[in-house]
């Protein structure tokens, strides 16, 4: 019997703040990560690349989403636009959103954040 994997969607305080920031920028972005957050439900890491330069200071695993479709993007490229980072608790069976972002106006994701959330 699979159980589901439960999603936080607020995430870490900042996540918010940035989907908010994007979603008055790019008008489908909202609906394109709930689509993204239906297929995290049932494959939590299968689509994601882990982010295994952290070191072992952080006690859950993180990953990055590079192909994030976006239809604001539409014609560009499945890795053209966001990246979406979330640490994934396989014990609690629990997806927790850290950081969203526009792969051109931000470089890499926020070490600090994951650090300040989920250092031993």
């Amino acid at each position: 019997m699979k159980v589901e994997i439960q999603i936080d969607d607020l995430g870490v305080s900042e996540f918010q703040k940035d989907l908010k920031k994007l979603c008055k920028k790019y008008r489908n972005l909202q609906k394109d990560f709930e689509r993204l957050k239906s297929v995290l439900r049932v494959e939590p890491t299968n689509k994601a690349n882990r982010v295994d330069e952290l070191g072992k200071s952080v006690e859950v695993p993180i990953y990055k989403v590079k192909k994030f479709r976006s239809t604001d993007f539409k014609g560009k490229g499945n890795k053209s636009g966001f990246r979406v980072i979330y640490a994934y608790g396989e014990e609690q069976g629990k997806i927790i959103m850290i950081q969203i972002y526009h792969k051109n106006k931000t470089k890499d994701l926020d070490r600090e954040r994951v650090y300040t959330y989920f250092k031993r």
